[in-house]
């Protein structure tokens, strides 16, 4: 684990723009990973180098050609990323918009019946489902999730799935919750009733904490947002199995292949996924990984995992002498203190306090989170609970025991002076 090697995860906070400063308010925190993850250095530069570039792809110069190859090696890790040897992977706007698009296709070029997705995801996928049935004269139905353990269960899906579901939605991790859901679990229990229903994947808050095995999963589609794992904002990445690629969808006519991809791309957004593929490798490298580049990604995503295991415990139990979130009085976690599917994110509610004031005084420490409220993003997860305001603490695998240590100390302020500054 990364907390045992100083010098290691010394070596993961150097790579990273902005790990203890922002350029606009001075020395923080950053546990506000969940809203966009820190940006790998080689990221910045590729960004920056890639834009300086007048030339076009598709040309017959040098310069095109570099640009292409620059394109072809993203794709192949984007590949390897998702441990997809089959389908195609495309870029396009935003995580959101691609999940708004596979949708689309699955719900368009089906016969009449169900979409099924679940309330404990976010509206990306919730909003792009029932648009769309209702458009292609589909019901819409939503499996309910456990509000006490912030997740839905295979189970739970099983028990809605029947011979009609044709497209079927799940979020890989809750943005809300933190919690984790089977997702390889969940399509074996719809492809049970449903064989032949598309399954699309919103992995967009889980790609920065662990492993992706699309190979393993038995899924259609896959969606991730660059910019919550160490890229940057202004495209998403998805994975379409052969078949959700075969749907009719938007291209130009007479376009070879039948691309899914719109007018000329960025290439700096497929250099900068090589640029964290590369991350990832160096990473697995640096904790034992032997083999290839596959198998540094699956040793870094297992080390990215102990790494916020170990966060998530001492955020929640305490480290040293300090207590931890569960230990302070009026706190309720969201999903619950001892939940092992929790991947680097705790939510919790204050009572008798509006969160909006924690999320404050937190800033006015230096502490970076979020606040989350009961509406069209986390109404669905906190309506049950009872609960209007919370407060959302997000880490990723370069955050320290010591900036723990700092937040539990600033809480147990905030809880032991309602109204100090």
């Amino acid at each position: 684990m990364l907390h045992t090697e100083p010098t290691l995860l010394q070596d993961v906070r150097a790579r990273f723009a902005h790990v203890e400063t922002c350029p606009f308010t001075g020395a923080r925190i950053f546990f506000e990973n969940a809203g966009g993850a820190l940006t790998l250095n080689s990221v910045v530069e590729t960004s920056a180098r890639l834009a300086a570039i007048p030339d076009n792809q598709g040309r017959a110069n040098g310069a095109s050609a570099a640009l292409m190859e620059m394109i072809a090696r993203g794709r192949e890790d984007m590949r390897l990323f998702f441990n997809a040897p089959g389908g195609e992977v495309i870029v396009g706007e935003s995580g959101t918009e691609l999940l708004f698009r596979l949708i689309r296709a699955a719900c368009l070029g089906t016969p009449e019946g169900v979409v099924l997705g679940s309330t404990v995801e976010h509206p990306a996928t919730r909003s792009a489902a029932d648009h769309w049935a209702r458009a292609a004269g589909k019901t819409h139905v939503l499996v309910a999730h456990d509000p006490a353990a912030g997740r839905v269960s295979a189970a739970a899906y099983a028990a809605d799935v029947t011979a009609q579901t044709r497209v079927a939605t799940i979020v890989h991790t809750s943005p809300v919750t933190g919690i984790g859901m089977d997702i390889a679990e969940i399509a074996a229990e719809i492809r049970r009733r449903a064989p032949a229903c598309f399954i699309i994947v919103d992995g967009i808050q889980h790609a920065a904490h662990g492993p992706i095995d699309i190979a393993g999963a038995g899924i259609d589609g896959y969606v991730v947002s660059p910019y919550k794992m160490f890229a940057r904002h202004g495209y998403g990445v998805a994975w379409l199995s052969e078949r959700l690629a075969a749907l009719p969808h938007e291209h130009l006519l007479d376009a070879p292949g039948d691309p899914w991809e719109f007018g000329t791309r960025d290439t700096a957004a497929y250099a900068t996924f090589t640029d964290v593929v590369d991350y990832l490798q160096w990473l697995g490298t640096s904790v034992g990984a032997k083999g290839g580049r596959r198998a540094c990604l699956e040793a870094a995503g297992g080390a990215i995992a102990a790494q916020e295991r170990a966060l998530c415990e001492a955020m929640l139990h305490g480290i040293g002498n300090r207590a931890g979130l569960a230990a302070l009085p009026g706190v309720q976690i969201i999903g619950g203190a001892e939940n092992p599917h929790r991947e680097g994110l705790v939510t919790f509610a204050l009572a008798g306090r509006d969160c909006a004031q924690v999320v404050e005084k937190l800033n006015a420490r230096g502490i970076r989170t979020h606040l989350r409220k009961a509406d069209h993003y986390s109404g669905s997860v906190l309506k049950p609970l009872g609960i209007e305001t919370s407060t959302r603490v997000s880490f990723c695998h370069y955050n320290s025991l010591d900036e723990v240590s700092a937040f539990l100390d600033a809480m147990a302020e905030i809880v032991d002076r309602p109204d100090g500054p």
